[in-house]
């Protein structure tokens, strides 16, 4: 067994499988565990990245350094009781320890005022009360609109694991509480509740965590994301390259394997049904389950053959819901550890005013105007076990918003090759970025090393999005309305894993995979 997986070019099949699954983010690898834990099917994942499977949990080390790609946080996995909690444990044999981030996990900073987001429902009303004395009742009707629609997810997202018949005559009533508030925007409920901007500003400063301004954004995904993260955020002990490292065990003991370097060409349909894929030399694997992880958009634009029973179905979805945002990431690289600096855990969200659509229509406008969103995390400060692997350093993430349009002239050029054009412009994105960090936390001065900017590009390169976007289909009011975003597909025999089917982020992912799981084996593994 590898860590990240075989290589396909030393891989040859031993003997058949009973699922095929395109990619290796969280959303594939764990449905191929769950499908082998719970009902010892063989699985084979394929993943595309030439070394790493993992997706967006994967690491890269550079120059004694060493970063994730996607992962930050995630919320309540550092409670045993939790049910994300359980189902990392599933997944992983229980071998992934979680380290909690602290009672502050989430701090924003609008212009030159703080706030904290506090762990503990409780604990997170009484501070954002103390806050904003005068706006009381706005935050306690926020906080209960919350859990109403988080309470009605349960059972919006369970109708999609439903078959045929069962969802026809029951899904419509299961999705009925959950989009009474997912089919309006987070401005639209939060403008009812109040017209304290700064609140606003505050009360919705994690939309980082879905990609889109509150103008734009279903409450739904809202809801869900501040719920997720009420009772704290952990993070993974040995750096989020150990989820894909633990997982990758339980689906290899019912024989199935996970390869990378493996790039799938086409889902293989033969009279009128998915029944494997062709690799991109010719190959050709079979099996009588194909999942794909790759995403909707990738799935119908990239692997479908273009007269596939069903394609124009699952693509009407892309014509009402595009592709979620794009991003670029400093990382960063620093001569001293966290607890030299006093680097804390907690995540910074920078803002330079109030109103997240304005300053981001602005900035889109006209990209030399202050940055609208700066996301600050230490990644190094969050894991216990980092100094045994990077022995007196620490690393630092700046992410921010980036289209994908100020960089689409080089989307024909090669990695790390786009020439000197491209890399003025990530020279000046990084010291715009590098002028935010040291604003907020200057005791990195000169204590920066390293610093590397990855782009739309980067996103469309490693993991084959084709706008860099990293949540999947955008999270709006008509993503949620539609009910194409099922784990079964309409194309015969194909099913359907991941953020799309889901939510975004690696809670999201997994959900998705526990969808489908539970569509395939018609019993709701959420249970145990």
């Amino acid at each position: 067994m590898a860590e990240s997986g075989q290589p396909y070019r030393r891989w040859q099949p031993d003997g058949a499988y009973d699922a095929v699954v395109i990619g290796s983010g969280i959303g594939g690898l764990g449905v191929a565990a769950l499908l082998a834990g719970r009902a010892g099917k063989r699985a084979l994942v394929l993943e595309r990245h030439a070394t790493k499977a993992g997706g967006f949990t994967h690491i890269f080390k550079r120059k004694g350094f060493e970063w994730d790609v996607g992962l930050h946080y995630v919320g309540e996995v550092h409670r045993p009781d939790s049910t994300i909690r359980r189902l990392f444990d599933e997944i992983t044999g229980g071998r992934l320890d979680w380290q909690p981030m602290g009672d502050v996990y989430d701090t924003v900073v609008v212009g030159e005022e703080r706030f904290e987001y506090v762990a503990g429902r409780d604990s997170w009303r009484q501070r954002m009360h103390d806050c904003f004395p005068a706006e009381i009742k706005a935050v306690d009707r926020y906080l209960d609109l919350v859990t109403e629609t988080v309470r009605g997810a349960r059972s919006y997202f369970g109708a999609k694991a439903l078959p045929g018949p069962a969802a026809a005559v029951a899904g419509p009533f299961m999705r009925r509480g959950f989009l009474k508030h997912a089919s309006r925007t987070v401005a639209e409920v939060l403008d009812e509740l109040t017209d304290d901007a700064l609140l606003k500003t505050v009360l919705t400063a994690q939309y980082g965590d879905y990609g889109l301004t509150p103008k734009h954004a279903s409450f739904g995904i809202h809801a869900m994301v501040v719920n997720h993260y009420l009772r704290g955020a952990g993070y993974p002990v040995g750096g989020s390259g150990r989820i894909a490292a633990e997982i990758i065990p339980e689906i290899e003991k019912t024989g199935g394997e996970v390869v990378v370097g493996a790039e799938v060409a086409e889902i293989l349909m033969e009279r009128g049904r998915a029944v494997g894929v062709t690799m991109a030399d010719g190959r050709e694997i079979r099996a009588p389950l194909v999942i794909s992880d790759a995403g909707v958009p990738n799935t119908v634009r990239t692997l479908l053959p273009p007269d596939a029973p069903g394609r124009r179905a699952l693509a009407s979805v892309l014509t009402r819901v595009p592709p979620s945002t794009s991003h670029i990431c400093l990382y960063v690289g620093l001569d001293a550890t966290d607890q030299e600096l006093g680097l804390g855990t907690s995540n910074l969200w920078v803002f330079p005013g109030t109103g997240h659509d304005a300053m981001v229509d602005r900035y889109l406008d006209d990209p030399s105007s202050p940055i609208p969103l700066t996301y600050i995390s230490f990644p190094s400060a969050k894991d216990p076990d980092f100094q045994n692997r990077c022995p007196g350093k620490a690393t630092i993430e700046v992410v921010s918003i980036a289209p994908y349009g100020w960089f689409s002239r080089w989307e024909e050029s090669v990695w790390q090759k786009r020439g000197e054009d491209y890399e003025l412009v990530k020279d000046r994105l990084t010291v715009r970025l590098l002028e935010v960090l040291g604003r907020e936390v200057p005791q990195v001065a000169g204590r920066i090393t390293h610093t590397e900017l990855s782009t739309p590009l980067s996103t469309r390169h490693f993991g084959s999005y084709s706008e860099g976007e990293i949540y999947g289909l955008e999270h709006t009011p008509e993503r949620f309305k539609t009910n194409r975003l099922r784990p079964k597909s309409p194309v015969p025999g194909l099913w359907l894993t991941g953020q799309d089917v889901c939510t975004a982020g690696i809670a999201g992912a997994l959900y998705g995979g526990v969808l489908c799981g539970s569509a395939i084996l018609g019993k709701n593994l959420m249970k145990g």
